[in-house]
């Protein structure tokens, strides 16, 4: 069978593991097409670009959708429809982390739609697929003829037992105490996304320079790769901007001491500054429209926006001050408040500055745990958060269609992040919902729902082992100076003008979880550094404030939280505790207003009893010990007739525990029939006399608990 010229190239892992990457076999409509395999594990990733661009867009229109395919994995789906649906919160968050590094790599006048799909068409259990997206997707832009100023790739690394690994085994991931991703080119890092339990700013440094050092080999053998292909020679031909370099003087010369000079007045309001800029672009653009009435507008945005944002950055490295007056490291005004909403388990207020998040957290059963369906994992999870920002957040009218990736990524950085402090599943039997509603946004949402999760969570009374808070870190650099301002706790209008947008959640240990995506190549260790340590610095000073609201979680739980435990019992009882078709722990549940839930591990049976009150929750444990207790020889138990035969009478002495009651044993008296003497309902004292080693059944006695009768002169056969 042809090859189809197919050409491969493999990249070998510092373990000796080998990546291949395969083009000119699968989708040869596509612009670029590669299948990049580990293992058993092969992602197809594709790129088409459309020729020709529409006239009013401004921006590069790129999608990024990565999607898992079941049948890859052996697995039937399933949803209703046993097909592959929307994609999972797992799938958008890879797309999230393929599209952050690829989206600043085209160039920025490229306005022609590009669309990049990764599939995952083989699966491999011992194969972590999101740490192979962007190496497939950056190798199919590289071998097209589409602009690109690749390659880039990402790849995991973690430490387990001590040791940076790159890509480890997926059953090693669990043992990780630093699981990162990082994205970057050749030359410098440009994204890194993960978690950590409390590691200290030096480790995280040292795990992203041994990652990169993996990344530079993934990137040469792209380019070799791309030297193979015919295609990728030479790259396309697209209009360019139109310089008009006379305009662009005289906007950048009109605009720029006036724009610096807003910057300089501080303005705390987010509506202040932005009227400030808005009048000054207002009045020079009437001057300028009465000089020049043909003016291009679009050119004149443009021209506007760029003399603005290097003011702005000017102005900040320059004067060492920030656009609403702080210093390089001063945080916002925070203020807080725990227990505002009265219903839930759990709430928390937090605002720090123009932003703020309402959080609440609710507590439930087993039942509650949301259910993992997806090519590469199946089971449940116990802990989720969602986070929501509706558009009055920041003044805006827009539909409300459901979160989106944006939603979805920060609300996956704040679960993340409290994670990691959340006491076992040993010691927390619930299954936890954090939901964060941002009411006001002005930078660092996703931070405020981290400081607010924590707060709600302590004041829910969930035994967290700290307190967690998250500060968002920006950079403005002069790329001709060298010189540099290293912003904490950035403004929105920071991360739009800004070099980087840099979170970084922890405790007073160390970091717990971070999201950096950096706009400029050549990112140096010392600025990294520099911004890590900066960041702790905020870390603990947020960390002070909070602790001023609450700093250790409640004795004890709300009133009106379900309360809950745990008890084992031997499996043998698990089905006498349920019952036939249910039958006997939905009567338990019915009568005693609790939740049983039971389950088999480790050759036990585990049950989880959940009650608004102890009343009731003592109720179901007396009921599930009288199931399950064992019944002891010679013991006295108070039974129950629960019919009656020839032969004599069976007794419950435990609920689904029934013994012969032999007519034998009922009294001291021969008795040819137990009618008129027990009946059906009747409550007796009877003894267990013995249990059947092979059959397991109860003989009882009610005969040996009666006083025995005096005996005649007659029966005794002493008459004279």
């Amino acid at each position: 069978m042809s090859n189809y010229n197919a050409v491969t190239k493999h990249i070998t892992l510092p373990d000796g593991r080998q990546i291949s990457i395969e083009t000119g076999k699968l989708a040869k409509f596509a612009d670029g097409a590669v299948v990049v395999r580990l293992g058993d594990a092969m992602l197809l990733a594709t790129v088409v670009s459309q020729p020709s661009s529409r006239g009013d867009v401004d921006f590069l229109p790129l999608s990024v959708d990565y999607q898992e395919k079941f049948g890859g994995a052996g697995k039937i789906p399933g949803s209703f429809q046993r097909r592959e649906g929307r994609l999972s919160d797992h799938e958008i968050l890879v797309c999230r982390i393929v599209d952050r590094i690829l989206r600043p790599m085209f160039p920025k006048d490229y306005h022609y739609e590009v669309q990049v799909l990764i599939s995952l068409i083989s699966a491999d259990k011992d194969v972590q697929p999101d740490a192979l997206a962007a190496l497939a997707a950056s190798a199919a832009i590289t071998i097209s003829d589409i602009p690109f100023a690749g390659p880039i790739s990402e790849v995991r690394v973690a430490r387990i037992d001590g040791k940076l690994q790159i890509n480890p085994k997926t059953a090693d991931i669990a043992r990780a105490d630093i699981d990162l991703i990082v994205g970057a080119t050749a030359d410098s890092v440009a994204m890194v996304e993960g978690e950590m339990n409390e590691v200290s700013e030096e480790e995280m440094v040292e795990a992203i320079a041994y990652a990169h050092e993996a990344i530079k080999e993934q990137c040469r053998v792209q380019s070799e790769l791309a030297a193979a292909v015919e295609k990728a020679q030479i790259k396309r031909e697209y209009p360019k901007y139109e310089e008009n370099e006379d305009l662009k003087s005289r906007v950048t010369q009109g605009i720029y001491d006036l724009a610096y000079k807003v910057a300089q007045l501080g303005d705390t309001s987010k509506a202040g500054r932005k009227k400030g800029f808005g009048g000054v672009k207002e009045q020079f653009l009437q001057q300028l429209i009465a000089e020049q009435p043909e003016l291009d507008m679009k050119q004149f945005g443009r021209y506007y926006s760029s003399a603005e944002k290097k003011a702005i950055r000017d102005m900040m490295i320059k004067e060492r001050t920030r656009l609403d007056g702080r210093k390089l490291t001063e945080i916002r005004p925070i203020w807080s408040e725990i227990n505002y909403l009265p219903g839930a388990h759990g709430s928390a207020l937090f605002t720090r500055g123009e932003t703020q998040s309402l959080t609440t957290v609710a507590l439930g059963t087993k039942l509650d745990e949301q259910i993992i369906d997806s090519a590469m994992q199946s089971g449940y999870s116990k802990f989720m958060l969602h986070y929501n920002f509706p558009a009055f957040s920041t003044g805006e009218v827009k539909p409300n269609r459901g979160p989106g990736r944006r939603e979805i990524g920060h609300g996956n950085l704040a679960l993340r992040s409290l994670k990691r402090v959340l006491p076992s599943d040993e010691e927390n039997p619930y299954t936890i919902r954090i939901v964060s509603d941002i009411l006001e946004s002005n930078g660092s949402s996703s931070m405020a729902t981290v400081c607010a999760g924590s707060l709600a969570l302590m004041d829910a009374g969930v035994k967290v082992r700290a307190a967690v808070a998250g500060i968002a870190m920006g950079l403005v650099q002069d790329k001709e100076t060298g010189e540099y301002a290293v912003l904490s706790d950035i403004l929105g209008d920071e991360d739009h003008l800004g070099d980087m947008d840099f979170k970084v959640t922890g405790t007073e240990k160390g970091i717990v979880a971070c999201q950096m995506d950096i706009k400029i190549q050549g990112l140096s260790n010392e600025i990294l550094t520099a911004a890590l340590h900066q960041a702790r610095e905020g870390r603990l000073h947020i960390l002070r404030e909070m602790a001023k609201t609450i700093n250790a979680p409640a004795a004890d739980l709300k009133p009106h939280t379900p309360r809950s435990h745990k008890m084992l019992i031997d499996k043998e009882y698990i089905g006498a505790v349920i019952g036939p078709g249910g039958k006997v722990i939905q009567q338990i549940q019915k009568d005693t207003n609790a939740t049983v839930i039971i389950e088999e591990k480790d050759e036990k049976g585990h049950v989880s009893i959940y009650a608004s009150n102890k009343e009731d929750m003592q109720a179901a444990i007396s009921r599930i010990q009288a199931i399950a207790a064992t019944p002891e020889v010679g013991e006295t138990y108070k039974g129950k007739v629960r019919s009656i035969q020839p032969y004599g009478a069976f007794v419950e002495i435990m609920p689904g525990k029934d013994g012969l009651l032999h007519i034998s044993e009922v009294s001291h008296e021969r008795l040819s029939a137990l009618e008129g003497v027990l009946e059906v309902g009747q409550e007796i004292d009877v003894k267990l006399l013995d249990i059947d080693k092979k059959t397991g059944k109860y003989r009882l006695s009610r005969k040996v608990l009666l006083p025995k009768p005096e005996r005649t002169t007659e029966q005794n056969g002493t008459a004279q």
